[in-house]
């Protein structure tokens, strides 16, 4: 029997198809006409999400069980109102200092996951996060679309180049925590990812942040950010976003102001052990 999760997100993907055949509009487009609940489109490859009712988890390409597989996350399965806050880094462009001012008034863990050329040019940054102890994790190197490599040995070129840049800077282990760039992935890679000591951290929340030149404003941001808050969230935001360095302060307290605290991905592996 097809489970409840699979025909909802069988029944959107038709939907998007059909309406994309009938109007010559393409899927992508209709997706953000038709669809605005729906953060990525759910198929095979790509992390997708589609949020069904507010303040509830959106149904998501695999279930926590089938992530754990790989020692996997896309949120944690809990009543807690509890978010673990993570920050992809490609470049810098003057935002993330302002974003971690706003995550040090409030005390809020969070995980930066880091390319290479990041590392090479941030080093002060690195140091930063660390020093006020977030945890740095591994975005890969070149940012690839990591499904499309099917060998190990190019797969670990792409994440150890990652910790050697790390380690060079800091003098300690990289922790290893890995996130797909473009939320792009296949079971192999997880896979390989688990056998070089990874735990995978996909998201349960994110919205559209990372247009340099076409960044949501306040309001907008604050729409996708509190409606679509939920227990155990795994929130997504780019620390490249404008918008995200000027609303963060505000946004950190009203998800206080809800009932919301903040854990580390540590504590979230440690819950799920």
């Amino acid at each position: 029997m097809l489970s409840k999760s699979l025909i909802k997100r069988s029944l959107l993907i038709c939907s998007i198809l059909c309406l994309s055949f009938l109007t010559g509009i393409g899927a992508a487009r209709l997706k953000e006409l038709y669809f605005p609940e729906t953060v990525t489109t759910s198929s095979e490859g790509n992390w997708g999400l589609s949020f069904q009712e507010e303040g509830e988890p959106p149904v998501a390409n695999a279930t926590y069980d089938e992530l754990a597989v790989y020692d996997a996350y896309y949120a944690e399965n809990t009543d807690e109102k509890v978010i673990y806050l993570t920050f992809d880094a490609g470049y810098e462009n003057g935002n993330t200092a302002p974003i971690l001012d706003a995550l040090k008034k409030h005390q809020v863990p969070a995980t930066f996951f880091v390319v290479g050329t990041y590392l090479e040019n941030n080093k002060d940054l690195i140091l930063r996060m660390t020093e006020e102890g977030h945890t740095v994790g591994n975005h890969t190197y070149h940012h690839k679309d990591m499904s499309q490599i099917s060998s190990k040995e190019a797969f670990a070129e792409e994440v150890q180049s990652v910790e050697e840049l790390y380690k060079e800077i800091t003098g300690e282990e990289m922790t290893k925590y890995y996130r797909p760039p473009q939320g792009k992935y296949s079971e192999s890679n997880l896979q390989m990812a688990k056998d070089m000591g990874y735990k995978t951290f996909f998201w349960s929340l994110a919205y559209v942040d990372w247009y340099e030149n076409q960044q949501p404003s306040k309001e907008d941001a604050f729409d996708k950010l509190l409606s679509r808050i939920h227990p155990g969230a795994i929130v997504l935001l780019h620390s490249t976003s404008s918008t995200n360095a000027q609303i963060l302060d505000e946004l950190l307290t009203k998800w206080e102001e809800m009932g919301y605290s903040f854990k580390s991905l540590e504590d979230l592996i440690s819950s799920s052990a």
